[in-house]
Order: C-alpha cells, then structure tokens, then sequence
C-alpha cells in the first residue's frame, strides 16, 4: 500500500509525526533533485546574496509549502556555515494546490526555487574560496511519499565584485515577481459561526481587478499559512453584483497554534491577478475574526 494511502483520514498532529519518524533515504533523491545555486558567481565580502535551493520534481511528484495544509512536511534547509557567516530563513513562492494521495494539500508540483539570503563576514579575502554546505530535508510525493535528507554544498570564490549570475538570477526574479503580497485595493474581513469560517473580501478602490463572472471567481483557492481552515474541505466561492467575494472555509479538526486565532492568516490565490496592471496573483490577508 502506497504510504500516502496508509496515512489518509489520520489527524494533522499524528500524520506530521508519523511522516517524520518514517525511515529517512539519506543522499537520495527519489521522485526530485535538488541543487544549491547562489544568484551571483562570487561572494563579496560583507554583502548579502541570495542563495536558492533549486527543486525539481519528476513527473507526478510534488513537495510542500511552508505550511502543507493538513498534510505533508515542508521542506527544510539546516545550514552548516563557516564561523562568522548567517542564513536568513527559507522563503517559499507562491504556493499551488496538489494533492497527496487524493487529500488537497499545499505545495509544489512544478518545479521550483526555495530562496534564503546569506551574509558572508567582511574579513573574506578576495581570490580565496569558500564552501557552503548544510543538510535538506525534505518529503516528495507521487503516488507513494519518500521523506529524504541530504547534504548539499555551494563553493564560490571570493571577489571584490560580483555579477549575477544570469540563469539563477533570472529564476530567482521569477519567483520573486509571483510572490504574495497585501495590497490595499481590497478590505477584507471574517467571521465564525459554528465551524464555518465566512472570509468576505470587498473592493475598496477601482485598482481592484478580478473577471466578473462566477466561473472565473471559482478559480480562486485560499491557503492557510497557519492550519486554522481545512486545506481540504470544500471552499464555497460566491462572486456577488458589486465585485465582493464571500468565501466559506470549514475549521480543521485539529490546530497546532494552541489557542483559537484571532485573525485569518492566509493566502489568496487567483491567477488572473488582483489589481489592474500587476502581476502578481497571491494576495496575502489577515483580517480579524469576528466571533
């Protein structure tokens, strides 16, 4: 039985242990390949750069967003730097619908670059190199799930300048374009009743741009960035005569953030865009809970 199949229906807290405790494939790749790729051919010393953890999946396999949704595992990057070096946080692109096993999660089925920025000491010698190097784990999906670790390593001489390097950078802008954004061409609030959550998002100037039809707003998905909403319940979309959106999402049956929230944190999706000449397509929300 594919492990995806055995895992279907078991609560968020039990599958998100359950995935991390199966026997890790250490140096294997089953279903992707990953490459660390720096965005500039050298290290200055001093400057930041953008580091990026290239993924890409064989066909019908999938790894997962920051938050999966109700189930699957990020990916992670635990680094392992020279003395005097930092790494900022994994930054994630806009996330996509993909299913695991036949659940609706959140993640990546294209292929795709995690990013992080990384800051070199400013006592690097010009014509010396250096070599990054830490540990990525992460959980690949088809119709069976593979967790894996591996290690990774980056050497890039050091200079007194750098040039892009012009097929990472290129990539990496592409991510950077598409990423979520808030924007203030929209006002968004939510409510509770029961265990379903109304998420009603209005115009709020003429910036505001979205096809007027039912079918089109259909097209929409939100993510949760926090677990509060159910990745894999239906979301009941309604496009109203004055261009708002009501939105019904169904609690998950289990919250990892303790007590309930008390904004809605999550992620619009809609790739026709939402504000006229923009082309960014992921609108990022926290409006507070009325309860």
């Amino acid at each position: 039985m594919p492990i995806a199949a055995r895992f279907q229906g078991m609560p968020f807290r039990l599958l998100l242990f359950a995935l991390c405790s199966w026997p890790f494939a250490a140096n294997a790749q089953t279903g992707l390949k990953l490459q660390l790729v720096s965005e500039q051919v050298a290290v200055v010393p001093g400057k930041p750069f953008t580091v990026g953890l290239w993924i890409q999946h064989d066909r019908g396999c999938h790894t997962y967003w920051r938050f999966p949704g109700i189930v699957g595992v990020p990916t992670q990057m635990n680094w392992s730097l020279p003395k005097g070096w930092k790494a900022g946080p994994l930054v994630f692109p806009e996330p996509e619908r993909t299913l695991m096993y036949q659940i609706k999660a959140q993640g990546f089925d294209r292929d795709v670059m995690l990013r992080t920025e990384v800051t070199p000491p400013d006592n690097l010698k010009p014509g010396d190199e250096v070599t990054l190097s830490g540990k990525a784990v992460w959980m690949c999906c088809g119709n069976s799930c593979h967790p894996g670790a591996m290690e990774l390593s980056l050497t890039l001489p050091v200079a007194a300048s750098a040039e892009p390097n012009e097929k990472w950078h290129r990539l990496l802008e592409a991510e950077r374009v598409l990423a979520e954004r808030t924007s203030d061409a929209w006002k968004a609030e939510a409510s509770e009743k029961g265990r379903v959550i109304t998420l009603t998002l209005r115009p709020a100037d003429a910036r505001a741009a979205l096809r007027q039809s039912q079918r089109d707003a259909e097209k929409l998905i939100v993510f949760t960035e926090d677990g509060w909403f159910d990745s894999d319940k239906p979301q009941t979309i309604t496009l109203h005569s004055d261009g708002t959106l009501s939105i019904q999402l169904i609690q998950a049956d289990t919250y990892l953030g303790g007590s309930p929230p008390s904004t809605l944190r999550c992620i619009l999706r809609h790739d026709d865009g939402w504000v006229k000449g923009e082309a960014w397509r992921c609108l990022q929300i926290a409006p507070l809970i009325r309860r």
